[in-house]
């Protein structure tokens, strides 16, 4: 079916249904397990918050990109109280994912018809405890959405030890280099976490961005290391100073 900005087409695999958005795959949701995340980019944001939050604390989170809500849903099923908000810009695609997914309803989940650059900057200060960014168009993130006015906007939305957790695409390295020069200035815990092939432009692939503002301690960025070693596709988890991660050339 024709939404306002794409062709959506879903196809049942498994015990799931995945979410296709112009033939590429935007979501999928196990119709048995709600907490059951397919994607590993999501697999990897989830077990940055339960290495740093703890598996079953209540999450206030904002999803920035909602699709099928695949986060969202599976952090209602598996954090019991917690409250989301997702935003998605696709007015008809929002409405349709609600009669073709078991999503939450509100206050438990809500879902927002926006721009997320826009809506970024309307969301109260220091409530959330993630902002998830995880915009595309045409397999890109919209410079709007990875600008330093949009991270400034996240930092200001997040609770005193929330995270902010961004879906990246490498290569270009120079996309990432940009954002990851703007999360170190402007936050002082900054972690990367994903397969080394990809961070560093050996083949394409999806980055998990992580920041918040208060410096990672040693033993916090072990646990991260450790959880998502014990993933099904074991990656990764790099600080923002490590020479590997891509970085902006200098010229002049």
């Amino acid at each position: 079916m024709q939404t306002c900005y794409a062709t959506a087409r879903l196809e049942h695999r498994d015990s799931g249904v995945l979410l296709l958005l112009n033939d590429a795959e935007s979501s999928w949701i196990d119709l048995r397990d709600p907490t059951h995340l397919d994607f590993e980019y999501l697999q990897q944001m989830d077990a940055i918050v339960c290495a740093l939050h703890g598996p079953k604390t209540a999450m206030h989170a904002v999803h920035l990109g909602a699709a099928g809500c695949a986060l969202a849903r599976a952090w209602d099923a598996a954090r019991p109280d917690s409250t989301q908000l997702a935003v998605e810009i696709d007015a008809m695609l929002a409405s349709k994912v609600r009669e073709w997914f078991d999503l939450p309803r509100a206050p438990r989940l809500r879902i927002r018809v926006g721009d997320a650059a826009q809506v970024v900057g309307t969301l109260r200060t220091q409530e959330w405890d993630a902002v998830v960014r995880d915009v595309f168009a045409d397999g890109q993130v919209p410079p709007t959405c990875m600008s330093r006015d949009f991270l400034l906007e996240c930092r200001r939305a997040l609770a005193p030890e929330g995270l902010y957790l961004a879906n990246a695409v490498c290569p270009p390295r120079a996309a990432v280099a940009a954002e990851l020069t703007h999360l170190r200035h402007l936050f002082e815990g900054v972690l990367v976490v994903g397969d080394p092939a990809v961070v560093r432009g050996r083949r394409r692939g999806n980055l998990v961005l992580m920041a918040r503002d208060r410096a990672l301690t040693q033993q916090e960025v072990d646990r991260v290391e450790r959880a998502v070693r014990r993933l099904p596709l074991p990656v990764r988890a790099w600080r923002a100073d490590d020479p590997a991660l891509p970085r902006q050339s200098v010229t002049g």
